[in-house]
């Protein structure tokens, strides 16, 4: 099944609290093969899974800037970091460098990247569904099911092949 992205909210909100108590438990008892088993269902997913149908995570989160995501970025448009900031980006309340405004500013209209090749790390490693250690990662995950189909996907497949 593949969620639309209009009926995705819907979706996630209806499993939210299953999902959340899932994630406890797997916080509790976590399964030793469960990097693996994320792994490859991520593989699975994003083997039929074209980012650009979509591109929601562009449209409706800013990602984080790190200062090497600054730096590399600002060279790359031959910018001092200082005039990368002031032009994109914005402190959070977790004192953290993020975009002034979504949809990001380097989505083009179909839906490409502008920036791709120099991305920030939060956009390379979105929706975190492959990542080490993912049971610490799992307030994350609950959040990104909402935004990202594949993630939604991923988790529900999670949920059938690792029961608690």
């Amino acid at each position: 099944m593949k969620p639309k992205i209009d009926e995705l909210g819907k979706l996630a909100k209806d499993t939210h609290i299953e999902t959340k108590k899932y994630f406890d438990k797997l916080k509790k008892k976590t399964p030793k093969n469960l990097d693996y088993v994320m792994q490859e269902l991520h593989d699975a997913e994003f083997k039929k899974t074209d980012c650009l149908e979509c591109a929601n995570c562009c449209k409706t989160t800013g990602p984080l800037f790190t200062s090497a995501d600054i730096e590399r970025i600002s060279k790359s448009f031959r910018q001092k970091p200082q005039q990368f900031i002031d032009q994109y980006l914005r402190i959070d309340e977790d004192n953290d460098y993020v975009l002034k405004s979504v949809p990001c500013a380097f989505l083009d209209s179909d839906n490409k990247c502008f920036i791709y090749d120099v991305r920030p790390k939060a956009c390379r490693e979105f929706p975190h569904t492959d990542r080490k250690k993912f049971n610490q990662i799992t307030d994350l995950t609950l959040l990104n099911v909402a935004i990202c189909p594949a993630a939604y996907n991923i988790v529900e497949k999670m949920k059938e092949k690792l029961p608690l």
